[in-house]
């Protein structure tokens, strides 16, 4: 197996509290050391990473590759590159594909779709309801067997709160972690927009914030009431920081990510004919934004996602209310979380931490750690390159992001996982030494 040396590199590992300049060794696909240089090791390939950010690859808890059954607007195929060129050397797919992930066979399928594209550590969700209906269980530990990491309906509702109460029962019993994207669907109807002046101006019908709080006070009581590990999805509002930050404060087991673009766009970014925009859950305040960063840099949200949804060109046709909601999000989660960063007054340690430890702990993954022996999946970067995402930088088939020819701080030079470099920018690839 190749042997491989990072060079000279500015090292943040948030699980073992290490921010130096140094040396990773790598064998065998595992780290070997990190800091200084093994007096016995000999490299097969170096890197010089000087003036660069050294640290473990990033672990996106949901993002959509639209396969199976979309592949007009992308393909685990793309969507995997568009992910190794965004450092995101794990990513969880949520369970609404054509066909939902509610059986082993589909779950057979994205594996070998996944290991066809070289992308071995794709973890799918599974539908915590047959076809994501809401109303019959999925055969939940079927689905852990077959490689789910967590069981999920998505954004899709749930017919009583009795069917969550029985999931959580079920998942309980059997440690698996059950992801909620806390929405009311009886309050938030058929809103695209958060329910404010915004929304009140252009006539377009609202979402109140109290759709997700009020759903996510539901959830939290139902795993207080079966002792499920439970992870909220995608939080947008105020509200919900304060609810999770009580839970929290009482011993629950809850975790919580937000979305990139949520902690920069709000409701006074809406454009109301740009359809890039339309997102679910929707843009918030100003108030709620911040609210999400405090949220974030108190660690009463524990991580970022990027909440990566593709779509072809067709689906952002038309008017706001009737496009498809969504953002392709993969290769701006990186800049979006620096730009956080910078505007929090949080250091890297904390930033990286977002996107590397705290989604493994929240998944139970052995990843998120440049520790000896652990896999060797890193994620190199340059903290002030600037790009812009155009047709010549885009790897993702979807090109729907707000962000697009727009100034963007922050790239990835270079993507390893197990060891083996899957993505260098430009063909900067690893030199003989």
């Amino acid at each position: 197996m190749t042997r491989r040396l990072i060079l000279n590199g500015r090292i943040i590992d948030p699980a073992n509290a290490i921010d130096r300049i140094g040396t990773v060794a790598i064998a065998h696909g595992r780290i070997v050391a990190v800091g200084d240089l093994p007096a016995d090791f000999t490299a097969d390939h170096t890197l010089d990473a000087s003036g660069q950010i050294v640290c473990p690859g990033f672990i996106d808890l949901s993002a959509r590759l639209r396969e199976p059954g979309q592949t007009q607007k992308g393909s685990i195929q793309s969507e995997t590159a568009a992910a190794l060129a965004a450092g995101v050397t794990s990513l969880c797919l949520p369970p609404d594909t054509k066909p939902c992930i509610d059986s082993p066979a589909v779950v057979e399928y994205i594996k070998d779709k996944a290991e066809r594209a070289g992308y071995p550590q794709l973890y799918p969700i599974g539908a915590l309801t047959q076809r994501l209906d809401g109303s019959e269980l999925s055969a939940l530990f079927a689905l852990k067997q077959a490689g789910c990491i967590a069981v999920s309906n998505a954004s899709a509702p749930l017919a009583s709160l009795l069917i969550l109460r029985r999931a959580m029962e079920y998942a309980a019993t059997h440690d698996l972690l059950v992801i909620h994207q806390a929405n009311e669907a009886s309050l938030s109807g058929k809103g695209c927009a958060h329910e404010g002046a915004v929304a009140s101006r252009y006539g377009l019908p609202g979402i109140p914030e109290a759709a997700e709080s009020i759903a996510l006070t539901q959830a939290l009581e139902l795993a207080q009431l079966t002792g499920c590990r439970l992870h909220i999805g995608q939080i947008s509002c105020w509200q919900s920081v304060i609810k999770l930050q009580q839970a929290k404060k009482y011993g629950l087991d809850v975790s919580a990510d937000v979305a990139a673009h949520q902690l920069h766009l709000t409701e006074d970014d809406i454009v109301p004919f740009d359809s890039h925009y339309h997102v679910m859950p929707p843009l918030r305040s100003a108030a709620d934004r911040q609210s999400l960063r405090d949220g974030l840099a108190s660690g009463v949200i524990d991580a970022i996602c990027s909440d990566h949804q593709p779509h072809d060109l067709d689906a952002k046709l038309g008017a706001f209310p009737e496009t498809e909601p969504g953002i392709a999000a993969l290769e701006t989660l990186l800049p979006l979380t620096l730009a956080f960063a910078e505007r929090q007054g949080i250091g890297l340690m904390q930033a990286i931490a977002s996107l590397t430890c705290k989604p493994a702990r929240i998944l139970k993954l052995d990843a998120g750690t440049l520790s000896p022996g652990a896999v060797a999946d890193l994620c190199i970067f340059d903290p002030g390159q600037t790009w812009r995402p155009d047709a010549a930088h885009w790897r993702s088939a979807g090109r729907n992001t707000p962000y697009w020819q727009q100034t963007l701080i922050g790239r990835v030079s270079h993507t390893l996982i197990g060891g083996e470099p899957l993505f260098a920018l430009d063909g900067q690839d690893m030199t003989q030494p």
